[in-house]
């Protein structure tokens, strides 16, 4: 079959410019929560790099060259947290300009619900810490000491953090 312009996918394909378009970077953002008794708990990592270091955020990270963004998100919760074998499910795609100062950024979130028993947390990568905090109904998140709030979050965190407690109608 061909196109208006006479040519076959072959042809098109082959003179095909692919930087015609400016391309996003693309990174996987994972909000996971535990249920604790009446307690909902957020795990949270502490960045140790640039940019918002030292701010709290959603583990996740940059997606390789030809990885589906399900393995990303698998990937870095594990490298960030230590866990693994989390049904993953889809939240949303975050695209708001400006939402990484690095440039152009779009992340697809995903979320889970599990029992906070059966996973060990260990900060790795280039998470400084990883633990969990206490969602309050007033979205307060509570760490020992630490309080703080959504807008405390690295990023849009925020956002998909927001999304994700509306999600399980919290």
């Amino acid at each position: 079959m061909k196109d208006r312009n006479g040519l076959t996918e072959e042809e098109f394909l082959k003179q095909y410019n692919p930087d015609k378009y400016p391309k996003p970077s693309l990174t996987a953002d994972i909000v996971v929560f535990a249920k604790d008794h009446d307690k909902l708990q957020i795990l949270l990592v502490k960045r140790g790099g640039h940019p918002f270091i030292g701010h709290y955020a959603t583990p996740g990270g940059f997606a390789n060259k030809n990885e589906p963004l399900e393995k990303t998100a698998a990937r870095e919760l594990a490298e960030e947290t230590g866990v693994t074998g989390l049904p993953l499910q889809l939240l949303g795609v975050y695209s708001k300009p400006g939402r990484d100062p690095r440039g152009w950024v779009v992340s697809c979130a995903y979320m889970a619900v599990i029992d906070k028993n059966k996973v060990h947390v260990k900060a790795g990568d280039d998470a400084a810490e990883a633990k969990w905090f206490t969602v309050t109904k007033a979205h307060a998140l509570i760490c020992g000491d630490e309080t703080l709030s959504l807008s405390d979050l690295a990023f849009d965190h925020q956002d998909i953090v927001g999304d994700a407690l509306a999600k399980i109608g919290y």
